[in-house]
């Protein structure tokens, strides 16, 4: 019988193998089908077109239309944006040092770096570029930030606007190193704050070294920000939770419908310290790597999570090369945390009636349990321990971030104010009164999903001849919804002054002091701090 048996599993794993062979020989044939039917069309469109053609143009919008409907995260590279890629990992590049905007044919400078050529160039945020060179932005039709990058010592001339106003600077090129980590501070005496600001290949080594460097000090806890960081390396994200947990711990899965994506990463190495208090910030903005390592120690019941839910990117991309230099990045995976809770949350392969990516909601929301037992849950993204308010973007917030209004407002606030220290700075009452007026006179205005919804059921009653009736009400409707955006601003006020306060204190001290305006002043770095503080708490939460 057992041989009965054996010979029955051989069977069965030979039908499984001709089935898979068969399925991948009928994908193939049908792959090189659809590959001779565009090249041959792509053919007869170039030579027969009635105007001129661009073959590569065509070829791009062809490439970037196919891969629209898969995810925002598969993506066609050229050779430009392999180079960039290998920087970002890398952690150091050749350019102005400075964060920049490029929207609209215009090139605004976001954020200088202190001491980097943009900022020895004098230029601030804000500084819209106007010319670089001899080259006009406005009439540039390719990507304008490349007009930037070029060899170390390499000058180049900009013409700005600043307040209106065109000026011009000679701006030296330099080499730019990006910290994974660019602030630690020993706060309270005995509790040891790091800023993990991405995963670049640095990211577990500078962790480490400040990490080490705290202790020294006197540091008995540890706070790990993770606000705002994106990710990046898998490897790394690996290895900083390894800092803090045994060898041998699983922090993540990936799943795949192709069986060779579908692995399990473990810690490789002795842990730095597996049983110093850790706290972790995260945000709506922490993303990929992030979420990796705030949902790893929290399933390992090995950090309290503080903040707001996390961005929710759980797919995992891998880049193949293509011809010419260029490349394919592919989303070939999902990630799950230890407990078996999905990271991503959103799911393109449904979409709504606007072709939108559908989030699961709250009641279709799964249990899962930590090594503990506390009950967590999928959903996307990781849902912190606990919850501050002051991290969760609100609907008028997240328009006030895309509309670039507190930015913008900070420029103007950063020229008509004078300040010595961070310490002096508090964003009063009559400052955020001062920012609403600043709203109504820049025609700041945003739309509701309740304004979106009530514009589509009144277009509909157009349609069937309702309109006259109802035309009244709607207009009331819609006057409430103006009264109750202009409250919602004020209910979010301490969210908006937040952020408004760090935008404004980035413009006089830089990031950098920013940093230190924060470990006195932010809600959640506070929060943190108390809870760390205080033993019984710390262990309450994780039991």
């Amino acid at each position: 019988m057992k041989n009965q048996g054996k010979r029955i599993a051989v069977v069965g794993g030979a039908v499984l193998l001709f089935l898979s062979t068969v399925s991948y020989k009928s994908d193939f044939f049908e792959i090189a089908k659809q590959i001779e039917i565009f090249t041959t069309l792509f053919k007869e469109l170039n030579m027969n077109y009635v105007d001129e053609t661009n073959p590569a143009e065509l070829m791009d919008i062809a490439i970037n239309s196919m891969l629209e409907d898969l995810d925002p995260y598969t993506h066609y590279w050229n050779e430009q944006e392999v180079q960039a890629a290998k920087i970002n990992n890398l952690g150091e590049y050749t350019g102005i040092g400075a964060t920049v905007m490029v929207r609209d044919h215009k090139i605004t400078i976001v954020e200088p770096y202190k001491g980097y050529p943009a900022d020895e160039a004098g230029l601030k945020a804000g500084d819209e570029i106007i010319k670089i060179g001899d080259v006009e932005i406005s009439s540039f039709e390719e990507d304008a930030g490349e007009l930037l990058n070029g060899a170390p010592a390499s000058q180049v001339e900009l013409t700005y606007k600043r307040q209106g106003e065109l000026q011009s600077t000679v701006l030296t090129r330099g080499s730019i190193e990006i910290k994974a980590v660019p602030y630690f501070k020993l706060l309270d005496g005995n509790i040891g704050y790091i800023v993990l600001s991405q995963f670049n290949r640095n990211a577990s080594k500078e962790t480490i070294q400040a990490l080490k460097e705290l202790k020294n000090q006197g540091a008995t806890s540890i706070l790990l920000d993770l606000r705002g960081n994106p990710g990046g390396l898998l490897s790394e994200a690996i290895n900083v939770s390894n800092i803090f947990v045994q060898e041998g711990e699983l922090i993540t899965t990936t799943k795949s419908v192709v069986d060779k994506y579908n692995k399990a990463y473990y810690t490789m190495r002795q842990p730095v310290d597996s049983s110093i208090p850790l706290a972790v910030l995260i945000n709506g903005r922490s993303a990929s790597a992030s979420e990796i390592v705030a949902g790893s120690l929290q399933d390992l019941d090995r950090a309290v999570v503080l903040g707001a839910r996390s961005f929710g990117k759980g797919l995992v991309q891998r880049p193949k090369d293509l011809t010419y230099g260029t490349q394919l990045k592919v989303t070939i995976s999902r990630y799950y945390t230890p407990s078996g809770r999905c990271i991503q949350a959103l799911d393109y392969r449904n979409r709504d009636e606007e072709g939108n990516a559908v989030r699961i909601k709250t009641e279709e929301y799964n249990e899962f349990k930590t090594r503990n037992g506390r009950k967590v849950y999928d959903g996307g993204g990781i849902l912190p321990d606990v919850t501050m308010e002051t991290s969760e973007y609100s609907s008028v917030t997240n328009a006030l971030l895309l509309e670039n209004a507190i930015f913008d407002y900070a420029t103007n606030y950063y020229y008509e104010h004078s300040l010595e220290k961070p310490e002096d700075f508090t964003f009063t009452k009559e400052d955020y009164n001062d920012f609403k007026q600043y709203l109504k006179s820049s025609g700041f205005q945003y739309e509701t999903s309740t304004e979106h919804y009530l514009q589509e059921a009144y277009e509909t009653a157009e349609d069937e001849g309702f309109s006259e009736e109802i035309s009244t009400a709607y207009q009331e409707l819609e006057n409430i919804l103006e009264q109750e955006k202009e409250r919602a601003l004020d209910e979010k006020r301490a969210e908006i002054s937040s952020l408004i306060s760090d935008e404004i204190i980035k413009r006089y001290f830089y990031k950098e002091g920013l940093f230190d305006y924060s470990v006195q002043q932010n809600p959640e770095i506070l929060e943190a701090k108390k809870i760390l503080s205080q033993p019984s708490e710390y262990n309450r939460i994780l039991q």
